[in-house]
């Protein structure tokens, strides 16, 4: 390691790489560029990605957005706006160089991976692309998108999308925010009755939005019709004042997205013209009569889509936390192994392996399954274009499942890996704990989990039912008609293709089983509501193992499946350890639900045992090679144990000395407090 000085008031980072980081690097068995194509997408992906990445992240101060953490909640949201509006100027640019008219570098680079290092603290205009103008793209008539969803596109206003309130989230026929049609002036009037009505925490909509697509329940004569989208003004384009009728502002800080602006929203008799409402699929006519949706899930569409965001953005917040973790683990050297050799790199204890490489074989298995979820909903789009809706209940059901898994477990393993890393990983310039609380919002936001779970088993409890009647199932849930059809396991043998039945095998049971006690409860006199609610923990463990039945099929298919041939032998080497990782690992955690529905022996047990410590031993030399494939930039990690160069120790006291606190040798306090009462007989 380089040297280094005890205390020198300038930076102390050496130019070089960390010996140890190198030496894995040079020992890896495979190419980690092919790994970071194969992440990527492809070559020309992964090309295309790091130049814009490299123009985004030119003349970036790396230093200053380690103190994001020192800044005020009001300068962390003036940080974030200059951070999103130079990425949109960048991107725009970029358009214009490279080509003219068309949208891969803006408006459609604006919501990825590559704006992070401009905006650690989250965009505060993220919603408006992630969610907003795509559900105008949904929702809106042609006419209406060209009325003011393209001045969204342009970014000549800016939104964002409300429908959480302060007394309601994922019930959405429960909101308060009510949107009544007036025939005598053509207009909605919308209001928010009480305090519980408050749109609340929809990000943006504190300072950075002058509109807003609302979520409200739309009365005709006082007849409710149930949620639909209003667009509204709510600040004036030209001094961003609130409009008349509008009470707006910032919620507070939070554990994170602490740039995001998240905001509340407060309506009193604001009226808006009735083509306000999105009209592509229901509608309100002139006299007041009421056209509905030829399908209610239409108008929630945008949460699903923003469910697939959730199941990729978490998995790639997982591979962050890996790679800052995993990084460290090579260049730390602690806790002799033999008392008479140097202390090795912790990555070589093997209770540190069992740390870093599960979290690692985890973010790889959910990036495959959620790009499996991205192609489903791109065919589903096709489809409902098409007027064809067969689709849209497994879509819907598969991206609650994902982001529940992802969610769920992203946020288990990021706080691994922070442990991981020691105290060094309490530190905020880690960064660790800015990724934690980014993958653990997921976990709420956009359905809180369990309510998701819920919704999951009610379509497993109707596929179920659908499956004995001999009906066609949709590809995810085939499998539940198999097991019908075939009610015994057979035989474990242990491959991969076993474990990927056993978990799907063990699903199907959890679903039988919550299918038997919910008929026994409306047989009972149940209703099917309070039949629901009462068989709840058996819909959820169902739904659960649904979810992860599907990751294991997902993932398996894409490192045996016929692709496979266009890798290299090392790179499918690899994938193959991390598969036999993440299917091990997984149905060691499942064997209590397993178990209950599969004769495994002792042995079996005691092989599945030996299989993963075998396979950390594999992992272990391509560590560091697998985690720069994910071809994060420091800047994007912003993290000092992370770094490509692996100096941790240099950059954590670097970052303490340009720590403001350490800007004067004595602090004020001392003077005004603490001498006084020191010096004092109190």
């Amino acid at each position: 390691m380089a040297t280094s000085t005890s205390v020198i008031p300038n930076s102390v980072i050496p130019t070089t790489v960390n010996p140890d980081l190198q030496k894995e690097r040079d020992a890896a068995s495979f190419n980690s560029e092919e790994f970071a194509a194969w992440w990527a997408g492809g070559e020309e992906v992964l090309k295309f990605n790091r130049g814009v990445r490299k123009y985004m992240e030119k003349d970036i101060d790396f230093s200053e957005m380690l103190q994001l953490q020192n800044k005020t909640h009001e300068e962390i949201i003036e940080s974030s706006t200059r951070g999103a509006i130079d990425g949109a100027k960048k991107l725009r640019r970029l358009q214009e160089e490279r080509n003219p008219g068309g949208d891969d570098y803006w408006p459609n680079m604006y919501e990825s991976q590559v704006m992070w290092g401009l905006v650690p603290g989250g965009n505060p205009f993220g919603v408006m692309y992630v969610m907003l103008v795509k559900a105008l793209q949904a929702q809106c008539t042609p006419e209406q998108y060209a009325e003011f969803g393209k001045r969204l596109e342009r970014f000549e206003i800016c939104g964002t999308y409300a429908q959480t309130e302060l007394g309601h989230g994922t019930y959405l026929r429960g909101l308060e925010t009510r949107a009544d049609f007036d025939r005598e002036t053509d207009e909605f009037v919308l209001n928010t009755p009480k305090i519980s009505s408050y749109k609340w925490w929809p990000g943006g909509l504190g300072h950075s939005s002058n509109h807003c697509l609302v979520m409200a329940q739309l009365y005709i004569d006082n007849k409710c019709k149930g949620p639909h989208m209003f667009f509204i003004q709510v600040r004036d384009e030209e001094t961003h004042e609130p409009l008349p009728g509008v009470h707006i502002g910032d919620i507070g800080k939070k554990m994170g997205f602490i740039g995001v602006n998240n905001g509340f929203l407060g309506l009193k008799n604001v009226r808006i013209p009735r083509t306000r409402m999105l009209m592509r699929h229901a509608q309100v006519k002139a006299d007041g009569s009421y056209v509905s949706s030829p399908i209610n899930v239409l108008t929630y569409f945008a949460m699903v889509r923003t469910r697939c965001v959730i199941s990729k953005s978490n998995a790639v917040m997982l591979a962050a936390a890996a790679t800052i973790a995993t990084r460290y683990s090579a260049v730390r050297r602690q806790s002799p192994i033999n008392p008479n050799e140097r202390e090795p790199q912790i990555i070589d204890h093997v209770t540190q392996q069992m740390k870093l490489f599960p979290e690692i074989a985890t973010s790889v298995a959910y990036r495959q399954a959620s790009n499996y979820l991205w192609n489903l909903y791109d065919v589903t789009i096709k489809d409902i274009e098409n007027g064809k809706y067969e689709r849209l209940p497994e879509l819907h059901s598969l991206s609650c499942a994902l982001k529940v898994t992802c969610s769920t477990d992203s946020t288990t393993g990021v706080e691994k890996l922070r442990l991981a890393c020691g105290g060094h990983g309490y530190l905020t310039s880690s960064n660790m704990s800015n990724i934690y609380v980014a993958a653990t919002a997921a976990c709420t936001y956009e359905g809180e989990n369990t309510v998701l779970l819920l919704q999951i088993g009610r379509f497993l409890m109707k596929t179920w039912r659908a499956a004995l009647t001999g009906a066609p199932l949709p590809p995810t849930v085939r499998y539940l008609a198999e097991v019908q059809k075939n009610p015994e396991f057979g035989s474990w043998t242990g491959s991969w293709e076993n474990m990927v039945k056993a978990m799907q095998y063990a699903a199907a049971n959890r679903t039988r089983l919550a299918f038997k006690s919910f008929s026994n409860r409306l047989s009972r006199g149940e209703t099917e509501a309070n039949a629901a609610n009462h068989t709840g923990i058996e819909f959820t463990q169902a739904a659960e193992l649904h979810g992860r039945a599907f990751v294991f099929s997902a993932f398996t298919e894409v490192v045996t499946g016929p692709k496979s041939k266009t890798r290299s032998a090392n790179f499918n080497r690899v994938l193959e350890n991390l598969l036999e990782l993440y299917l091990v690992k997984e149905t060691l955690n499942q064997m209590g639900h397993l178990l209950r529905f599969i004769n495994l022996t002792d042995t079996d047990l005691t092989r599945l045992q030996d299989r993963l410590e075998t396979v950390l031993t594999k992992l272990r030399p391509d560590a560091v090679a697998i985690v720069d494939g994910f071809d994060f930039s420091d800047l994007q990690l912003n993290s000092t144990l992370g770094s490509y160069d692996g100096n941790a120790y240099e950059r954590i006291f670097d970052a303490a000395l340009k720590n403001p606190m350490n800007q004067k040798s004595v602090p004020k306090s001392f003077h005004e407090v603490l001498k006084p009462f020191m010096k004092s007989n109190i």
